[in-house]
């Protein structure tokens, strides 16, 4: 089984929802700045939060700032969005497998964890 077949994202932007979004890291802001062809100093100023050292994007009305009935940066999203919800940590518990299988619409719903962990090759 190959991961296409145990998710498909359907870009409903319930991962991207909440009170904070992800950390970024310096590739990054490199990345969304080259993808939005703005200087990084205009980037942060307009989309980004920074708290100390941890710099993350912007939330509007409980959404990620950059979402807009899907989302807007697809192609220079942070390196954690491209990776969700296909979190390493679901390989090793089946309890937090179960609760992200749950919540997110693109999983085939009867998923098991052993086809889970067989798809990500760690079966």
């Amino acid at each position: 089984m190959s991961e296409s077949k145990i998710f498909d994202c359907r870009r409903c932007g319930y991962c991207c929802q909440g009170e904070t979004t992800v950390s970024l890291d310096q590739a990054d802001r490199e990345r969304l700045s080259a993808h939005l062809g703005l200087p990084f100093a205009e980037v942060k100023e307009r989309y980004l939060r920074v708290t100390g050292k941890t710099v993350q994007m912007k939330t509007v009305d409980g959404h990620c700032i950059f979402y807009e009935n899907g989302c807007t940066i697809h192609e220079g999203k942070p390196w954690r969005c491209r990776q969700w919800p296909l979190h390493p940590s679901m390989l090793a518990d089946s309890s937090n497998f179960e609760v992200i299988r749950d919540s997110c619409p693109g999983f085939k719903a009867d998923l098991t964890h052993e086809e889970f962990r067989l798809a990500m090759g760690k079966g």
